[in-house]
């Protein structure tokens, strides 16, 4: 009896050993331009790209409202320049122009956009595919987009704690607003956006994520895991000092996984049943500057590691514009070639 990609998916976050290694392979506009030239159709892409997952919620560009000049607008009323960089943006436009908790607004978590594709008939995936909700730019990254820009915030976490605190607390209630309403669908876990790291560690320091970021956490983490739901999330950077405490407070799947900034390997075997892990394939070095045998050993080296468990197999983010074609050719033939027989 074969078993679905759903289940296997299931298996990697429940701490078990899957009958192979799941993949989640991403793509900036620039790079998913370049596979749509060289296989000539969106649906021969997705036949290759053997996703694994489907994400409804705050994952499309439907979440936005289009302006002129290359500008949206998210639901929380901040504008984003898209002049340059085509899948995020730069922030513009900001609502909280000073550290007044009077200011704090949040939108309503009925708002369609919030809910995007999260019926199962709507749900862009595989067939049977690991059904995820999207909570994108979850607490702190919000916090840093209301008050227009991350140096504002990072400056009201030194001088003004208590409005600091008051915020990421009102962003925490929004998002588990959100949760209790998403618990509803068939999903199967919450996705938390929220980079807290640069290459060098923790960008606020441990003491400030202690008292200010991770107790909000606890609570966001704690309403998915009080639904049954696993707690899936994203922050880039060095944040491997604080796994033990995320584990505590609810984390079951990390990602990006970034090899220049932590040992994935070691960390694979030290977490393998308490915390599973998302990423691993460089894309500040292998991909981008490596040959295409570097990139093929790379991935053969993860999928071989990973295959014990607690390891979905994808670039450490998504795949830059300037990698090489043959490159990411290269990790998708690999990854075949290991799975072809599941």
């Amino acid at each position: 009896m074969s078993i679905s990609k759903r289940e296997v998916v299931r298996m990697v976050f429940a701490g078990e050993k899957p009958p192979y290694v799941p993949c989640a392979f991403g793509f900036t506009h620039h790079a998913y331009k370049k596979l749509l030239d060289y296989y000539g159709s969106s649906e021969k892409v997705e036949s290759v790209l053997n996703g694994h997952f489907g994400w409804g919620g705050g994952s499309s560009d439907s979440y936005f409202t289009q302006l002129p000049n290359d500008r949206v607008q998210d639901p929380f009323g901040v504008i984003w320049n898209r002049e340059i960089d085509k899948d995020i943006g730069v922030v513009e436009g900001y609502v909280i122009p000073e550290a007044d908790t009077d200011m704090i607004r949040m939108p309503s978590p009925d708002n369609p956009k919030f809910w995007k594709d999260c019926a199962p008939a709507d749900m862009p995936m595989p067939e049977e595919g690991f059904r995820i909700f999207y909570i994108g730019f979850s607490l702190y990254e919000r916090a840093w987009t209301l008050r227009g820009g991350l140096e504002q915030f990072m400056m009201d976490m030194i001088e003004e704690p208590e409005f600091a605190e008051t915020l990421l607390n009102r962003i925490a209630d929004f998002n588990i607003s959100l949760v209790e309403r998403a618990v509803k669908h068939d999903i199967d876990a919450v996705y938390f956006g929220d980079d807290w790291g640069d290459q060098r560690g923790l960008q606020m320091g441990i003491e400030r994520w202690r008292s200010l970021i991770k107790p909000a956490l606890k609570r966001m983490y704690g309403a998915v895991r009080a639904a049954g739901k696993y707690v899936y999330i994203h922050s880039c950077g060095k944040v491997d000092g604080v796994f033990d405490e995320l584990v505590d407070i609810g984390l079951n799947c990390f990602n990006p996984f970034q090899p220049e900034v932590m040992d994935v390997h070691t960390l694979m075997d030290k977490y393998r049943g308490r915390l599973a892990f998302h990423g691993g394939l460089s894309v500040q070095k292998t991909l981008p500057y490596g040959s295409a045998a570097e990139v093929r050993e790379e991935t053969r080296r993860l999928v071989e590691h990973g295959s014990q468990g607690g390891f979905i197999l994808a670039p450490s983010h998504a795949v830059p514009g300037d990698v090489p074609i043959e490159n990411m050719i290269a990790f998708l033939e690999e990854y075949r070639h290991l799975t072809e027989s599941n």
